[in-house]
């Protein structure tokens, strides 16, 4: 290890004991569980997020994440080391702060940095020597040197001397069983060598296995990669999936064929489009900074493509279904199963679900939908949808027209499903897992 600078020396020494106070800046499905590793490390920490309701539920000791179980917000709010806040100057007694805030794209698919920049502006305000900042939120390479270390550095403090800044990139996936934040390897990269190894240091106390890479931009890189292989993949079935169909052959069944071959082949499975804040966003946000230095990244604009067609796909096997039972789309009543974006959690972020419905109403369909982790649906940047979740009982299912599967979560009563619709738009195959099926069943 290098001779490290007073500052971070005594830093180090503060992460070394556990004595130093970790500050996460935003409380939503990687800042909140986050947090609780940190606590659970042993560190003092300060939760702070602009939304006063979810500081009001930390402070109750109630949770607006279920898929994290019920005991980890009650646990936290019986903690003496763990103080939620929506007062921003309560940063300054942090050691280190950790910013996990989200990075969307706008209107034109460009990266929206508002959150980055503003949220760097704020610990600005508060930052004092001997401090660490992590930021988590994917983003485009460069950003952690060229976007934060000059907004943190207009303090007059300098980064490597006085302060430190690093990147490591969230790799949540909510709703996963067998892995957590404790368990899942962190990638840790620095704009310097000091920074670098106080983060390492940091993320050691609570996660079990940390990987430090040379630099900032290298984890930056990284993060992009891992969801940029994932969306290409997707996409890859997502555009044989309407060609097989035509050709009559089961594409679930193709890939479970292919899937025995032990080695160069790994599956991905086809869907109503992409979901989640990851695949859907970060590859653009790559395409976008590669125009920068005169690069076109077609292969990544192309998956965007295929993927971001699904929905619209859809809605035409749906209107093709309902054609064949002698009705039209206009006036259908269609009932769609599931608006989250994966199975078995509330987390409704890019659903496709939502355009899905958006299409479908265009059209003069009369659309609901049935969550049983989604009670309520609203808030959504690009719709203007505000829906509860229908009961999921045999009389609904027949009054339906159609019902249009989107998500295929464990608490569904499929067989209900099965035995009383009439058609059934499947994008998940989730009818083929059954023992009987009474309904027209359409792939899609």
């Amino acid at each position: 290890m290098t001779q490290l600078s007073p500052h971070a020396a005594e830093l180090k020494q503060k992460l070394e004991s556990r004595t130093a106070t970790i500050a996460v800046v935003g409380l939503g499905y990687v800042g909140l569980p986050l947090a609780r590793a940190m606590h659970d490390a042993g560190f003092r920490v300060i939760g702070f997020d602009l939304d006063e309701h979810k500081v009001e539920m930390l402070n109750a000791g109630k949770t607006y994440l279920h898929h994290l179980g019920a005991d980890l917000v009650p646990a936290l709010a019986a903690s003496d080391r763990f103080t939620p806040t929506c007062t921003s100057g309560d940063l300054a007694a942090a050691d280190a702060v950790i910013l996990c805030v989200p990075t969307p794209l706008g209107k034109h698919n460009e990266p929206d940095m508002s959150y980055i920049v503003s949220s760097t502006e704020m610990v600005a305000k508060t930052l004092r020597p001997g401090q660490l900042v992590s930021l988590e939120s994917t983003t485009y390479p460069g950003t952690t040197r060229g976007d934060c270390q000059p907004i943190l550095e207009e303090t007059g403090l300098r980064c490597g001397k006085d302060f430190f800044l690093a990147y490591s990139p969230e790799r949540e996936d909510p709703g996963r069983k067998d892995a957590s934040t404790q368990t899942i390897p962190k990638l840790v990269g620095g704009v310097d060598a000091e920074s670098t190894q106080l983060a390492t240091l940091m993320y050691s106390a609570a996660v079990q296995k940390v990987i430090a890479v040379e630099t900032a931009e290298i984890a930056e890189s990284a993060k992009l990669l891992e969801n940029i292989y994932r969306a290409v993949n997707i996409a890859l079935v997502n555009e044989l999936k309407p060609v097989l169909s035509a050709m009559d052959i089961d594409i679930w069944k193709v890939i479970q064929a292919a899937a025995t071959k032990p080695f160069g082949f790994q599956a991905f499975y086809p869907g109503p489009g992409l979901g989640g804040h990851c695949i859907p966003i970060d590859p653009f946000y790559l395409t976008w900074k590669a125009r920068e230095y005169h690069h076109n990244t077609r292969f990544i604009e192309l998956a965007g493509e295929i993927n971001s067609n699904m929905p619209r796909y859809v809605v035409q096997r749906t209107a093709e279904g309902l054609n064949q039972l002698g009705k039209a789309l206009r006036g259908a009543r269609i009932l769609v199963v599931g608006i989250a974006y994966k199975p078995d959690v509330d987390d409704i972020r890019e659903t496709p679900a939502a355009e899905i419905i958006q299409l479908l109403a265009n059209q003069g369909a009369e659309v609901s939908y049935h969550d049983p982790h989604v009670p309520e649906f609203s808030g959504m940047r690009k719709y203007n949808l505000r829906m509860d979740s229908a009961d999921l009982t045999v009389d609904y299912v027949k009054r339906s027209d159609c019902v249009v599967i989107c998500t295929d979560h464990k608490a569904v009563d499929w067989q209900v499903i099965a035995d009383h619709a009439e058609l059934v738009i499947d994008t998940r195959n989730a009818m083929a897992k059954l023992p009987r099926v009474s309904a027209l069943v359409i792939k899609a």
